[in-house]
């Protein structure tokens, strides 16, 4: 049950007519797409169709070199400077992957992350970048708040709420307050369960099932992204309703998910590529923050941990998967 699609492509290739806002000149743009998901990238069709709206048609005017590193973001330190050598003139990249390179590309570096870039060191201001990178946060402290509430309005009786996280996350200890303030002005008692890297996730889940909470809320980053489907099966496994902050949780067997939709901000993030193709500068454009925000349930899930979920809020939920 949908209630907002957005236009789908998961194919590598795409082909179309060719619209007018590219067609200054013969040239061929190349893009490097660096990511830690694996094929295919469920991002890049999004950015793929907002390219493509602005004129920019693989095989004629434009070229992805596409480099994954799926599941291990740490891979991306040891190949860096061999990357960094592919010619291209705009590098696109995602979260784990940003913090790799950051002290090594000087070509415009277009970014879409979870975290605070200022807190990573890749913007000075998020009106003024002043650096050679720009693109999107997905960072919001109402919507880590919102979770919580949302939860409490799924769980009435939620005394003790498990908060998986990871700690080298730019923004991870302000969002820890948010959740923190939100969760005491309803009640509930937090679990805390930071972890550093992934070989340390099976620990914090651990610790997490020796709480005794009533359900986790993961804090949406990077590698717990990578991580989704591990995630979602130790909740499903011990019944324990979980909300995290895309639906690609959610899509893996999470419970709930509510944030930012990740396609949007990609196929937006094709505006910025489109004017640093044409010559603007990364430090004189705004990052950019979500604007279009879903709330996706999964009836499956409910069902297999023996969660109901109130009418009222599956009424306003953006996706049910049944």
């Amino acid at each position: 049950m949908r209630r907002r699609e957005f236009v789908a492509g998961l194919a590598l290739a795409s082909s179309g007519a060719f619209p007018t806002r590219a067609q200054q000149g013969k040239r061929t743009y190349s893009i490097l797409w660096v990511s830690t998901e694996a094929r295919p990238d469920p991002f890049i069709a999004g950015f793929r169709d907002g390219m493509r709206e602005r004129g920019y048609i693989e095989g004629q005017n434009l070229a992805f070199v596409l480099h994954y590193a799926a599941d291990d973001p740490s891979a991306l330190r040891g190949i860096l400077w061999d990357l960094m050598k592919v010619p291209a003139d705009l590098i696109v990249s995602s979260g784990p992957a940003i913090s790799a390179m950051k002290a090594t590309a000087h070509r415009p570096v277009l970014f879409a992350i979870s975290g605070d870039p200022v807190e990573l060191g890749i913007a000075e201001s998020l009106s003024r970048p002043g650096k050679n990178f720009t693109g999107s946060t997905f960072m919001s402290l109402d919507v880590a708040q919102k979770r919580v509430q949302l939860l409490k309005e799924l769980l009435p009786n939620l005394k003790t709420l498990a908060v998986l996280s990871q700690t080298n996350h730019p923004g991870e200890q302000s969002e820890l307050n948010a959740t923190r303030a939100a969760a005491d002005g309803l009640g509930i008692r937090l679990a805390y369960a930071p972890f550093a890297s992934a070989p340390e996730l099976d620990g914090a889940l651990e610790r997490i099932h020796g709480a005794k909470a009533n359900a986790m809320l993961v804090f949406p980053d990077g590698v717990t992204l990578v991580h989704r489907a591990r995630i979602a099966e130790f909740a499903k496994m011990r019944r324990l309703p979980s909300i995290c902050g895309w639906r690609e949780y959610c899509e893996a067997g999470g419970l709930a998910s509510y944030g930012a939709n990740q396609r949007d901000t990609y196929f937006r993030l094709a505006a910025y590529a489109d004017r640093l193709l044409r010559g603007e500068k990364p430090n004189e454009l705004p990052v950019q923050q979500a604007t279009i925000f879903e709330l996706v349930l999964s009836l499956k899930t409910a069902r297999d941990i023996g969660v109901e979920i109130p009418p009222t809020l599956l009424a306003r939920a953006d996706e049910v998967i049944e």
